[in-house]
């Protein structure tokens, strides 16, 4: 079907996780041909805009108050899976399609998706990038994001990290589009509040162990106590149970159990820009909850007590002038940002946020306006990765040329109503196995 003729723009955003769904439609929100974007995002679809939400159904599908958590709101959401996603793209008519999956989920879409589109002259433009900071797996990553006719860099450095990849294998590197995190935004930061509030914000995998988490949580509890004067706040993503973009074996909350924090400390959950609101210094091992506080100028620490280390994420930070270990906390460091670094990093400190994606828009408008779009070309294909794509694509029930597997859910009709009471007790099962089953054995094989 041709996207929509009206002034109404229609935007899909696929997610597979609650921080890739506040990604993909803050993204949509910011990318949206129209006013400028000056106030930033809503809390919803901009005026004119109609978005339309599908969650992949996964080990990471977000719950109810994980979505009421994000704070973006859409005017219809659903639960799919690959092959849902794709009948409803055939029989739907959108303008731009959002992609807010991890690489794997991506490349099965694209090639999903040049299918149910083939021959379609004014098919959606196809938008897709990260969540935050990329800091591993970079060419991986990106070859299965390419294909899309956006790919969106969220700095200028990574923009030049992203079109050095793309060359250096071969491939067409104009899709790539320096933009910056759609979820900046916020009052900058004016003084120190009363009380002083020092925010640890946690990463659901990183640190990895029991030892470096009762690590981190002993320090946070030691500075508090050190300084009964400030609040101290463990800031936390999910709760027992739910899931976010990476899977959380050892939850902070029940680890802080047995160490009889003082009154002074406090868990909280919600918004971080609202958390970020009373924050007068920011710690994390490497969040992308840094980046949104160097947006607002607010003190921030990236701390390098277990090491500055590719596997936490934080050698992303070197050069920062942020990184500072628990010690140095404890003694009244306050970190002072490198304005160079920051200025490479798509935190747009200086005021340019406005304007920081006038170029994807500007892309777009040019895109939807052409007559004859060409048909979506990823770089793997059965030729260049044979021993690689038919793997990527079969876990979404997918051929290599695009169609449903045989036996794939879903792909003939919609799902019954006992079908659809069957289908979410064994999703339940299966996260059930995924969230508790699982992680025990694996510490059981540990021993």
């Amino acid at each position: 079907m041709p996207p929509s003729t009206t002034k109404s723009l229609r935007i899909a955003v696929l997610a597979d996780s609650d921080t890739r769904w506040k990604w993909g439609a803050l993204t949509a929100d910011r990318i949206a041909p129209g006013p400028s974007m000056e106030a930033g995002p809503r809390g919803g679809a901009q005026v004119g805009l109609a978005l339309d939400g599908y969650l992949l159904r996964g080990r990471a599908t977000p719950t109810a108050r994980q979505l009421e958590e994000v704070g973006v709101r859409a005017d219809s959401m659903r639960e799919v899976t690959a092959v849902e996603f794709l009948r409803a793209m055939a029989e739907t008519s959108y303008d731009i399609v959002v992609l807010a999956l991890v690489g794997g989920g991506v490349q099965a879409m694209l090639h999903g998706l040049a299918r149910v589109w083939d021959g379609l002259q004014e098919r959606p433009v196809v938008v897709t990038g990260y969540v935050g900071v990329v800091y591993e797996k970079l060419a991986d990553g990106l070859l299965l994001r390419h294909g899309a006719d956006l790919v969106l860099a969220n700095s200028r450095q990574d923009a030049e990290r992203f079109r050095a990849v793309y060359e250096g294998v071969g491939a067409d590197a104009s899709a790539v589009t320096e933009v910056a995190l759609p979820f900046l935004g916020g009052a900058a930061y004016e003084g120190e509040h009363d009380p002083y509030t020092v925010v640890f914000a946690v990463q659901p995998s990183v640190p990895d162990n029991r030892r470096d988490r009762v690590y981190l949580l002993e320090r946070l509890v030691q500075h508090a106590r050190l300084h009964p004067e400030r609040e101290v706040l463990l800031k936390l993503r999910s709760k027992p149970g739910e899931h976010t973009t990476h899977i959380e074996e050892l939850p902070y909350q029940k680890l802080i159990q047995r160490l009889d924090p003082p009154a002074n400390f406090r868990l909280v959950y919600g918004n971080m820009g609202e958390v970020l609101d009373r924050t007068d210094l920011l710690v994390t091992i490497s969040s992308t909850a840094a980046l949104e506080s160097l947006h607002r100028r607010i003190p921030t620490v990236v701390l390098s007590d277990l090491g500055v280390r590719e596997v936490l994420g934080n050698h992303h930070f070197v050069g920062s002038g942020c990184l500072a270990s628990w010690d140095q906390l404890d003694a009244g460091h306050r970190p002072v940002a490198d304005e160079e670094w920051v200025s490479r990093q798509g935190v747009a400190a200086d005021g340019s946020y406005a304007h920081a994606f006038d170029a994807a828009r500007e892309r777009i408008a040019k895109l939807l306006a052409s007559p004859d779009r060409p048909p979506l070309a990823p770089f793997y294909t059965p030729v260049t990765a044979p021993g690689y794509l038919p793997g990527i694509l079969a876990r979404h029930h997918l051929a290599t040329d695009g169609t449903p597997l045989p036996g794939a859910p879903a792909h003939d009709k919609e799902p019954g109503p006992v079908r659809q009471i069957v289908r979410r007790a064994a999703r339940g099962a299966y996260r059930h196995g995924v969230q508790r089953v699982a992680p025990v054995i694996r510490r059981m094989g540990e021993l």
